[in-house]
């Protein structure tokens, strides 16, 4: 007898199904005609992902896989599920520990006290998923989202209403994942989803109005209460800018202008440069010794400065304390 045909189905990196082929050019993985809404394929999925089966590109829209234990024991790299549809599936209490699902679509999928510990889920649909005691440490979504890829492929295309919706999905996706880290207390995760969230929701601001100046405004001084570090790269930037500002414009030392003057030496032009470094730090951490004083329109810089470096201070210690005691 003739052998049977086998499954046409091969993954975008090459992988061809050698299941047999049902009648519709594909297997019953690979079929995404076959309407599996509601099959308890969990036991089915385990002996045919046992066997060798070809797990990428696997068309379970629907599918009650409650349950399902897909995990690889002493294997670095897991099973591989990319380029699968999962679209509302049941997974919950799935144990899916360090697999890889690239590329694919788990768009509501049910995946409650499920276990994505470690798992790939890069450029992969995660709109509207549940998560509801899911353990979701160390899983990893590459550098974008799907939807954000996309938002900016749209943007590119001056395609902005199609732009809008698709950070409006990212922010989504990013708040269901914060609100899932916090559940779990995973805190220093939630406030990574937390800034990425902001991020999406500015990116849907109109450009220039007064919500996108803010939100770039808060983003710069703290990361929006998530980067410490940013109140830091900015203190040293405003003393900086503040310290040359007082060199171009002068300050009083003694009764002698320390300033920028090309007809002075070298080392005077140094010196000068040095003693308005100084002066920028004690007036921005308001100490105000008053050995130097400001003049002429250095005194307004100086103004400025301090004022920001009492803010700057205080907003440090906000932020700071925040992540710490997370």
């Amino acid at each position: 007898m003739p052998d049977k045909p086998c499954c046409k189905y091969t993954s975008p990196d090459g992988h061809q199904c050698q299941e047999i082929d049902m009648g519709s050019g594909f297997c019953f993985w690979h079929d995404n005609k076959f309407d599996k809404s509601g099959l308890e394929l969990s036991h089915k999925l385990e002996r045919y992902a046992k066997k060798g089966g070809l797990l990428q590109g696997l068309q379970l829209q629907r599918a009650n896989l409650t349950g399902l234990s897909l995990i690889k024991h002493d294997d670095e790299e897991g099973f591989d599920l990319s380029y699968s549809n999962f679209y509302r599936s049941n997974l919950s209490g799935a144990h899916l520990f360090n697999n890889t699902i690239a590329h694919s679509s788990l768009m509501k999928a049910n995946l409650r006290e499920a276990n994505l510990h470690y798992c790939n889920l890069q450029h992969t649909n995660l709109l509207g998923i549940k998560l509801d005691n899911t353990r979701i440490d160390k899983i990893d979504l590459g550098v974008e989202l799907l939807q954000e890829s996309q938002a900016k492929t749209a943007l590119k295309q001056s395609d902005r209403n199609t732009a809008l919706d698709l950070f409006e999905q990212s922010e989504e996706i990013f708040r269901n994942l914060r609100k899932a880290s916090e559940q779990q207390g995973l805190f220093e995760l939630a406030g990574n989803f937390t800034y990425k969230e902001l991020r999406m929701r500015h990116a849907q601001y109109p450009k220039g109005s007064k919500k996108q100046l803010a939100s770039s405004a808060i983003n710069l001084l703290c990361g929006y209460g998530e980067k410490p570090e940013n109140v830091i790269r900015f203190s040293l930037g405003l003393i900086i800018f503040c310290a040359f500002c007082y060199f171009i414009f002068g300050v009083v030392y003694a009764g002698e202008t320390l300033q920028l003057n090309l007809s002075a030496s070298f080392n005077d032009n140094l010196s000068a440069l040095l003693n308005s470094f100084y002066f920028s730090v004690v007036t921005f951490t308001t100490l105000g010794y008053g050995d130097i004083t400001p003049t002429g329109f250095s005194r307004f810089i100086a103004a400025v400065e301090a004022f920001c470096g009492s803010f700057s201070l205080a907003l440090f210690v906000v932020v700071f304390v925040k992540r710490m005691t997370r």
